[in-house]
């Protein structure tokens, strides 16, 4: 296969034509119309310090479908006890600091780079892009964030600086969008962390026809409240 380099016209080539572990394009951008299309496409980028962009869409893909959220027994009782109060784009900045600073065992360094929360950064100003807040007395001490296109949630990152606290932001995630009928959460790449939570990997082929159908709704598009959350 050959990995395609972009111009500066806002396009991609077919998602097929990716390199076997998923690398498809060079180059190009992160402004928001870019990213938007890549988004919408099955594509997103994903590179390290010193390296051009790289843009992905990896064959399968790792989803997790927000009613298959498997809670452990122990991680429920620290929900119900209250131990963490929950936030939604309250910090997103924070958060996605916190989540490049995290310590990664399979990479050296971090593939969030100072572009990358700008241009994350932005789409939070422009309400695509969303932080879920896990906070202990007034502490931020994890959450997540991603991008949230029609019924599609695109899982970026996590972080967690105590026990439990990014497990609780993916819970209270999960009930946020099944509560609003998101239809899934494209976790991107396999970890064994999201395979115990209940995500699984399907062919592109099919995530590329899910998306497609999640994108005819309309995008959730703005500052995100938590009204409600798990029922006790």
């Amino acid at each position: 296969m050959t990995i395609f380099l972009l111009s500066d016209k806002i396009a991609f080539p077919p998602q097929h034509l990716a390199e076997k572990e998923g690398l498809l394009a060079l180059g190009g951008d992160l402004s928001e119309k870019r990213l938007l299309l890549a988004y919408q496409m099955g594509i997103f980028p994903w590179y390290s310090h010193d390296e051009p962009i790289m843009w992905w869409s990896p064959d399968p893909r790792l989803v997790l479908y927000p009613r298959e959220l498997k809670i452990s027994r122990s991680l429920k009782k620290v929900i119900h006890k209250n131990t963490f109060t929950i936030r939604i784009d309250t910090a997103f900045t924070e958060v996605i600091h916190a989540c490049a600073g995290i310590p990664r065992k399979t990479q050296d360094g971090t593939w969030l780079v100072e572009d990358m929360i700008t241009a994350y950064c932005k789409l939070h100003d422009s309400g695509f892009a969303h932080s879920f807040e896990v906070w202990k007395d007034d502490h931020l001490v994890g959450g997540l964030y991603g991008v949230s296109l029609g019924k599609c949630f695109f899982g970026e990152s996590m972080f967690s600086s105590e026990s439990n606290a990014s497990k609780a932001a993916l819970v209270f995630l999960a009930d946020f969008l099944q509560k609003r009928a998101f239809h899934f959460i494209d976790c991107q790449v396999k970890t064994d962390h999201l395979l115990r939570s209940g995500a699984r990997e399907i062919p592109r082929k099919r995530f590329l026809k899910e998306l497609a159908d999640a994108l005819q709704f309309p995008t959730l598009r703005g500052k995100w409240h938590p009204e409600s959350f798990l029922d006790k």
